[in-house]
């Protein structure tokens, strides 16, 4: 591919994909494709779902570009972030799948099993209404902590953003997590590799 526009910023790229300039937003995806999939990858686990979450992604830069703000931050963090969006997306998509499908399958055969799925299903329900009540900074970090696997070191540098801001948006939206919970002796462990 020809690459005429690999001399531009990101910023710059992304105000000429808002005028539907079709090179810009090729460039864009040679720039941060790849980087863009592996953060997909490690949200949804299956590579033709982060091919489809980069792809959403993409799409999305797209059709909003002409909404990117740079004095609000970076292009790639961004474009990272549409493409992260995206990829919890179709994690909950597959889980409201997979979830549709199991309702289909047979009931448990006593009922300590049937007592114990539907605990777990109640705690999981009242942690995915918690988190939504977070400031969406706060849910992303923990997000994509808990359910990308990503360190607050990766985190930070993902985001780009300093390494102390990760930690205090996780140390707060743990501390909310609490509270809305209602568990005062909810474990707020994290391992560090800062």
């Amino acid at each position: 591919m020809n690459r005429e526009l690999a001399h531009l910023s990101d910023e710059a790229l992304v105000a000429l994909a808002a005028r539907s300039e079709e090179s810009a937003l090729a460039e864009l995806y040679d720039r941060y494709g790849r980087p863009a999939y592996g953060l997909a990858l490690r949200i949804v686990r299956d590579e033709t779902l982060a091919e489809d979450a980069v792809q959403e992604g993409f799409l999305a830069l797209w059709r909003t570009a002409a909404r990117f703000v740079p004095e609000r931050g970076k292009a790639s963090t961004w474009i990272l972030t549409l493409v992260h969006r995206r990829a919890v997306d179709v994690v909950r998509r597959e889980e409201r799948r997979r979830t549709d499908t199991l309702e289909g399958t047979p009931e448990p055969s006593s009922d300590t099993e049937v007592d114990e799925e539907a605990w777990l299903r109640l705690q999981r329900e009242r942690v995915q209404e918690a988190l939504r009540q977070l400031p969406d900074q706060q849910r992303e970090a923990l997000e994509l902590a808990y359910y990308g696997g990503f360190t607050q070191s990766e985190l930070a540098e993902r985001l780009g953003q300093p390494l102390g801001t990760i930690k205090s948006r996780m140390f707060m939206g743990l501390t909310r997590l609490r509270e809305l919970l209602g568990d005062p002796g909810m474990e707020m462990s994290w391992t560090s590799t800062s």
